[in-house]
């Protein structure tokens, strides 16, 4: 049996965790379903994605519904603790069950590259092991579309209502604010009423973005209705190999551009523009302005120079392909519309950083969030008037709001986490025989769920060039990063398995 005093771990740990399987297995069971949308495309289209579809979705709902029935008597309501599990269980489980219909396909791709495509996808991380994607099946490149969308659906459920229960979202900072917030220690119906508003904004936003592709921008319908995925998630993945270079349109250019930034932005903030019919709203939000401020300022600089070292004609041009692809990179999208592997590496290194700190709290992207740096700056400067003022009372505050000791030490507390990530998994590559530049910028590009980093896993190549081992490695830093470090590594601490 287990001490009073908490010092051993539970034996009854699989017992605890049960009840946690029961709802895995109810949510594998519900995205099974979603393989029916590319099934339905396969059948009409008569494509080649049919068979691998329906096997997958047979396989899938059978097994989840054996084990719905084998733990169906040990549900339960999920407290703190079961968010931790069931929040990593999800984005571990359900890419290996969403890879299986990529290799049964392409059976020569392995399951540990179709395990990285599919966490790709489901993280939002825009980086592929695929090559020929002009050539894949519609249904196939669908599904992959698909898992970009879900799981930007799910990101924001995710920050909004789960996350904050847990203590490590950065939505954190703004409970008051967010629509039904939920501020109950544990998973209340509370959060259905936050998951139908977002997910009606993110829908409704999704909808409108592929119109304007279709009509405006002049793609076909199945390219504007998966690049409108892609872009609303901040997933990056394309249904072309040269990306949105294959298009070569400033216009498409343009709608990417707004709707990544909109979709970087908080989307607690959309939701109170919406119902209160107040643009004013957006301008209030210190956030907002901030990511808009860094990301014009941080685009006309790179767009001088590359002006400056000639690598275009002139400083229009320069300004178009640095606009875009700085937007797409700074929030942890991962379109690309050039090789800006080739730029300078002041630039493409520029861009790669600064998708550690652009996109908001409570959006689709990644990274540390701007909220973060935000209070980090603020603490920095309290800090100085400290030294100066050392008996000076000044509250550090964000939108108005006064935040308590703790959010600041939770914060410093994300911060060396992530960086001390970065540091040991770009070691770990380098000690797989990996170049530091391919390194680093893999681990970053994952960890910020950016997409392409730069060397061998930059824009004109893919993570197919890596080692398997070096695939898992960059598999485990977009789960790492997606789910925003302490949910993963508090998994990994005796104390969170003792009573």
């Amino acid at each position: 049996m287990a001490r009073r005093d908490g010092g051993a771990p539970l034996r009854g740990v699989p017992l605890r965790v049960l009840p946690v399987v029961n709802v895995l297995a109810w949510v594998s069971a519900i995205f099974s379903l979603t393989m029916l949308a590319p099934i339905v495309l396969a059948w009409w289209g008569n494509d080649a994605g049919l068979l691998p579809l329906l096997d997958s979705l047979g396989g899938l709902l059978l097994a989840s519904l054996a084990l719905i029935a084998a733990t169906q008597r040990y549900q339960r309501e999920l407290g703190t603790r079961d968010g931790f599990v069931l929040v990593v269980g999800l984005w571990t489980i359900l890419p290996a069950v969403a890879a299986v219909p990529l290799l049964l396909y392409q059976p020569s791709l392995g399951y540990t590259y179709a395990y990285f495509e599919a966490m790709s996808g489901l993280t939002t991380t825009g980086a592929t092991a695929l090559s020929g994607l002009d050539q894949l099946p519609a249904s196939i490149n669908l599904w992959r579309h698909l898992l970009s969308w879900l799981g930007g659906m799910g990101i924001l459920v995710l920050a909004v209502a789960i996350l904050p229960l847990l203590g490590v979202g950065g939505m954190q900072l703004f409970k008051a604010e967010t629509p039904g917030p939920i501020k109950d220690a544990k998973l209340t119906p509370r959060i259905r009423e936050t998951a139908r508003n977002l997910w009606l904004i993110y829908t409704a936003l999704t909808a409108v973005c592929g119109l304007l592709l279709y009509y405006l921008g002049g793609m076909s319908a199945f390219d504007a209705v998966c690049h409108a995925m892609s872009t609303l998630s901040l997933g990056g993945f394309s249904t072309r190999d040269a990306s949105v270079g294959h298009f070569d349109s400033p216009l498409i250019e343009i709608i990417l551009i707004v709707f990544m930034l909109i979709a970087a932005t908080n989307f607690a903030t959309h939701y109170l523009a919406l119902t209160g019919r107040r643009l004013s709203v957006y301008w209030r939000d210190s956030e907002f302005k901030a990511m808009l401020l860094l990301v014009t300022a941080s685009t006309l600089a790179l767009a001088a120079v590359l002006y400056v070292h000639a690598i275009y004609p002139d400083y229009g041009t320069a300004l178009r392909h640095v606009a875009f692809n700085l937007v797409s990179v700074a929030t942890d999208s991962g379109f690309a519309s050039v090789d800006f592997g080739q730029w300078p590496i002041v630039v493409p290194l520029a861009m790669l950083l600064l998708s550690s700190v652009t996109a908001c709290a409570g959006s689709t992207g990644g990274g540390i969030k701007m909220i973060r740096t935000l209070v980090l700056i603020r603490e920095a400067g309290r800090q100085f008037t400290t030294l100066l003022h050392p008996n000076a009372v000044r509250p550090l505050k964000v939108n108005g709001l006064s935040l308590p000791g703790q959010v600041v030490f939770a914060v410093l507390g994300f911060i060396f986490l992530y960086f001390m990530s970065i540091t040991v998994l770009t070691f770990v590559l380098l000690l797989s025989g990996l170049d530091f530049v391919s390194s680093f910028s893999a681990i970053v590009a994952c960890i910020n769920n950016a997409g392409p980093g730069l060397g061998v896993v930059g824009p004109a190549s893919n993570y197919g060039v890596l080692s398997e081992f070096q695939v898992w490695v960059c598999s485990f830093a977009m789960l790492l990063g997606r789910l925003e470090v302490f949910s993963v590594l508090v998994l990994l601490t005796p104390a969170f398995w003792r009573n």
